[in-house]
């Protein structure tokens, strides 16, 4: 076969087809230019993943969390969100008054979110304290967690990462059915609070805190997700 005769066989894009390629580009380019940083950080922006007991809080309920460990936390406070992504999400979307004024990393399985660069720490709870060496105990003025299984096996390995990060202030987000091992392990109270998520679980669901909080009183929600 001739030279010839293989650039004959090459396909060839018609030029109407070529400007609709070129069409399509330039406008995911300015989709992609246009975008606000605040995007990447929108709750759902990661898809939730059920196998890994994935259940976004609502934006009410993020907003809410967010808003309490950034008083909590402190002028140039240190926030650690332990298998909370949305909470952490919020904080940094700019929304959250005060948080462009504290710092906030997110510790999770799923690396997804390693998106987000330094603030991303892959954990595995079944490795509770296997952390990187730049993550120093006690160096994190409050720990959101929300363990991802309603058992006390889970639990009980994620309270020793709470303890290994958090200098005193600890908020836990769990099943209510959770309550008295919940205490038994944080010397966590449950609070009036009762957090939504974008999706119905079965299981009712609450806030615990080991300080003197606004949620304790708060009501929130009236139902659960």
């Amino acid at each position: 076969m001739s030279d010839s005769d293989d650039d004959d066989d090459v396909p060839a894009l018609s030029a109407h087809t070529l400007a609709a390629l070129q069409e399509f580009y330039n406008e995911t380019t300015a989709q992609d230019e246009s975008s606000t940083p605040g995007d990447q950080f929108a709750v759902g922006a990661v898809e939730e993943d059920w196998r890994m007991s994935q259940f976004w809080y609502s934006d009410e309920t993020a907003t809410q969390l967010a808003e309490e460990v950034v008083r909590e936390a402190g002028e140039g406070g240190r926030i650690a969100c332990v298998s909370a992504p949305s909470a952490y999400q919020k904080l940094k979307q700019g929304v959250v008054d005060g948080a462009d004024r504290v710092s906030a990393v997110v510790l999770e399985y799923d690396r997804r979110f390693a998106a987000y660069g330094d603030d991303f720490i892959f954990y595995d709870y079944n490795e509770p304290l296997s952390l990187p060496a730049h993550v120093a105990p006690q160096s994190f003025d409050i720990v959101l967690a929300d363990p991802p299984y309603l058992s006390e096996e889970c639990l009980s390995k994620v309270a020793k990462t709470i303890q290994y990060l958090s200098k005193g202030k600890v908020l836990l987000c769990t099943g209510a059915i959770m309550e008295k091992c919940a205490k038994q392990l944080l010397d966590v109270r449950m609070c009036s609070f009762l957090p939504k998520h974008n999706r119905n679980l079965s299981n009712e669901f609450r806030c615990f805190v080991n300080y003197p909080s606004r949620l304790l009183s708060c009501r929130g929600a009236s139902t659960s997700d």
